[in-house]
């Protein structure tokens, strides 16, 4: 045998017995019995979320709230209940956006959120300020304990899906949301530059690496179409979402364009009257209600 087909050989054996090992590590690992979440906190007794999902994009600036408030108008649409957790505690935009004002009141300790005129109830920290601009110069643990509050204390009531806007980063917030509220599974928000893919990758590793599963991933800001001929014009460069997309092995669940319109709607509070469809392919990616 000459000594390349001996070094090919010998890499096999090794390929083969790595599998092995893989393999054997994985059944060892399914027959574990599963450990108790030290980090996990409970909701209060008025709160039955059937469903919680992260809404990530690791990157600022991609459009994650827009995606947030969209996915949640779409299933509302299709007549499941849902609501926001805008975990952005510094940087909130959410209520703005969905034209929400303040909470609905208190019951007791806890907080009843606030609602849309169509239903969607909201938690953000700007419905609790007395400005909507005044800044929350918090360092990382207390942001991190009012995330987990917005759990506890918040009579979220009887919900098909509860949407957890998570800021961009992967430190104190995506990680308290990760390991203290029972995630079903996360959407990664992206644009299609490349510096931005490299960023977002950083918050798939960490959904990774904590065993978060993920749902699939939605491209922002894809395209414009030209208003007179109707051609797409990648603004932002070609999109990398399909390569990308397989090489993590989750599904693409949407190529959004770059619309005033919806940036309008954004900023007049007005995100319930999107036109129909807007975000409907995302909806296969969502856990059963």
């Amino acid at each position: 045998m000459s000594e390349d087909k001996k070094v090919d050989a010998a890499l096999e054996r090794a390929k083969a017995k790595a599998e092995a090992m893989k393999v054997k590590a994985d059944a060892a690992k399914k027959e574990q019995p599963k450990k108790a979440n030290p980090f996990a906190v409970e909701p209060n007794e008025y709160t039955h979320v059937k469903h919680v999902i992260g809404i990530v994009s690791g990157k600022g600036g991609v459009g994650k709230s827009t995606v947030t408030c969209a996915l949640a108008v779409e299933l509302n649409r299709q007549g499941y209940s849902v609501g926001i957790l805008d975990a952005d505690i510094t940087g909130p935009s959410i209520p703005r956006m969905l034209g929400v004002q303040g909470i609905y009141g208190v019951q007791g300790e806890l907080i009843i959120p606030g609602e849309t005129e169509t239903g969607i109830r909201v938690i953000s920290m700007n419905l609790l300020l007395e400005g909507e601009d005044q800044a929350m110069i918090w360092r990382g643990p207390a942001i991190a304990g009012v995330v987990k509050q917005f759990w506890t204390d918040v009579v979220w009531g009887d919900l098909d899906y509860l949407l957890v806007d998570i800021p961009p980063g992967t430190g104190d917030v995506p990680l308290t949301v990760f390991q203290s509220l029972p995630v079903d599974g996360i959407l990664l928000v992206t644009s299609p530059q490349s510096l931005v893919e490299m960023i977002v990758k950083k918050a798939y590793n960490m959904a990774e690496k904590m065993d978060i599963p993920i749902l699939g991933i939605i491209e922002n800001y894809s395209y414009v179409t030209c208003p007179d001929c109707g051609r797409k014009i990648e603004v932002f460069g070609k999109s990398r979402i399909e390569g990308f997309a397989a090489e993590c092995g989750i599904p693409v669940c949407a190529k959004l364009p770059l619309d005033g319109e919806i940036a309008a709607l954004a900023d007049t509070g007005r995100m319930e009257m999107i036109p129909a469809g807007f975000l409907a392919d995302a909806l296969s990616a969502m856990p059963k209600a």
